[in-house]
């Protein structure tokens, strides 16, 4: 056995000592916040999980089991359990089931620093990076070491660690599951930003050739690194940057980057931490790694939909296609901007709280648009959703249009202004071009994505 597969199948042994192997088995356990949130040094006291807490981010590492968990029942990521690159199909059999209005506390596991290119062993990436060994996630070196669900195609595979599907009750097909995200905590206290050859938004072609509008010579990371011919993802020459997290003034979390090679000098912004992916079923499938599943192109049941303002305390409505919704999530990150256009966002492990709640249609508990299209919604505004192709990968290919994105994020802004605001139609669409923005989420997920951001208080009056 390699000392890798040891060390996975210790930790292994280990979580299943501290959960139970029943527990450790169906991957479930309702637990308190009261019953876990030990060792904290700078956590304020969590509230009622139904009061959606708000804590000061913990200043210990949050391995498993292991510090504040606000959600009624927890689910941590363990290597049989998770899909990595995947996501569930709808007769998936779910991991744990929950009543709807209920909150779940769900430890992601960044796919960064567990690569293929990065040599799929987290304690000797990182400790590259002069990260202790106790600050590398017990979970993340047993998924590394021991993930077998499906064979991993580096080239082939999305790179997420999805964890779920989580049935809730009373969810069907033609419902809207609420997916309310409480708390978003750092496990760790650094991340990584990632730009891999042929992704992001100035990668190459797969025929080599540049991307419209530039040239060779611009193409990011540069064409002379480009390992990929030899196959092998450790010499593909894709590029990491080790993202370390530094406390500001009032304790808030910023990430750290050398401004130029000279040291000395630093680029330092805000952690804004979100998941990158929240998804329900959405595709059948004839084994976990189908192409419908793959993780990376988001669909009409969310999955990798990339929307920066999906932070604590936001809304993602997401249309249900199954029996019990099958609620997924993966892909944490602490700070992403519009477009994410290296490829990743700050990747980093998040301990994620959501409530998820069933809304029925007729009830006035979701954007109409909702029941048919993902929808996000904050304290100040409302966002419509427009994906280029949220089908493409049940179909004959993919579409990366940002203009077709772009108008089916209109088309759903103006029908959420005409049949929930009560606005007509010509009017709704002179509003939209005077006073409503139309962000970029994400330019890099093959699906491409832009969302709108519709001011509350512009009805108010």
């Amino acid at each position: 056995m390699s000392t890798q597969a040891g060390q996975g199948a210790a930790v292994r042994e280990t979580l299943i000592a501290a959960l139970g192997r029943r527990r450790f088995l169906q991957a479930a356990s309702a637990v308190t916040a009261a019953g876990t949130a030990t060792g904290l040094t700078a956590a304020a006291p969590a509230t009622a999980a139904s009061d959606g807490p708000r804590v000061d981010y913990p200043r210990e590492v949050l391995q498993p089991h292991r510090g504040p968990v606000h959600g009624r029942h927890y689910l941590p990521s363990l290597p049989d359990q998770v899909r990595w690159g995947y996501t569930p199909a709808v007769d998936s059999e779910p991991v744990l089931r929950i009543r709807s209005g209920e909150t779940v506390t769900v430890d992601s596991v960044s796919h960064e620093g567990i690569l293929e290119d990065q040599g799929r062993d987290p304690v000797a990436f990182f400790g590259g990076h002069d990260v202790p060994r106790g600050q590398v996630l017990s979970d993340a070196v047993a998924i590394a070491a021991e993930y077998d669900r499906t064979e991993r195609d580096f080239d082939v595979d999305g790179p997420h660690v999805i964890t779920g599907p989580i049935q809730v009750a009373g969810a069907e097909p033609g419902d809207v599951l609420k997916v309310e995200p409480l708390s978003l905590l750092p496990r760790v206290p650094y991340g990584v930003i990632s730009s891999r050859h042929g992704k992001g938004a100035l990668g190459r072609r797969p025929d080599g050739s540049a991307p419209d509008g530039v040239t060779l010579g611009e193409v990011m990371p540069p064409v002379a690194t480009d390992g990929r011919p030899g196959g092998e993802p450790t010499e593909y020459g894709n590029v990491s940057v080790f993202t370390p997290v530094r406390r500001g003034r009032g304790g808030t979390l910023n990430g750290v980057l050398p401004l130029g090679s000279r040291g000395g000098r630093e680029v330092v912004f805000p952690l804004r931490p979100h998941m990158g992916t929240m998804g329900v079923a959405f595709a059948e499938a004839a084994a976990l790694d189908d192409p419908a599943l793959n993780s990376i192109p988001p669909t009409l049941g969310g999955g990798n939909i990339d929307i920066n303002l999906l932070r604590e305390g936001a809304t993602l409505y997401l249309p249900v296609f199954t029996e019990g919704a099958l609620f997924y999530t993966g892909d944490p990150h602490f700070a992403m901007a519009d477009g994410e256009v290296a490829l990743t966002a700050v990747e980093g492990s998040l301990r994620a709280t959501f409530r998820l709640t069933v809304c029925k249609p007729g009830s006035g508990d979701a954007p109409s648009v909702a029941f048919r299209y993902p929808f996000g919604e904050t304290e100040d505004a409302w966002l419509p959703v427009g994906l280029s192709d949220p089908d493409g990968s049940r179909g004959s290919g993919q579409v990366s249009d940002l203009d077709v994105a772009m108008r089916r994020a209109v088309v759903n802004a103006l029908d959420f202004l005409e049949h929930d605001l009560g606005m007509d139609r010509p009017t709704a669409y002179a509003y939209l071009s005077a006073a409503a923005d139309f962000h970029i989420s994400q330019v890099v997920d093959r699906t491409v994505g832009v969302h709108g951001v519709i001011p509350k208080d512009h009805f108010d009056r």
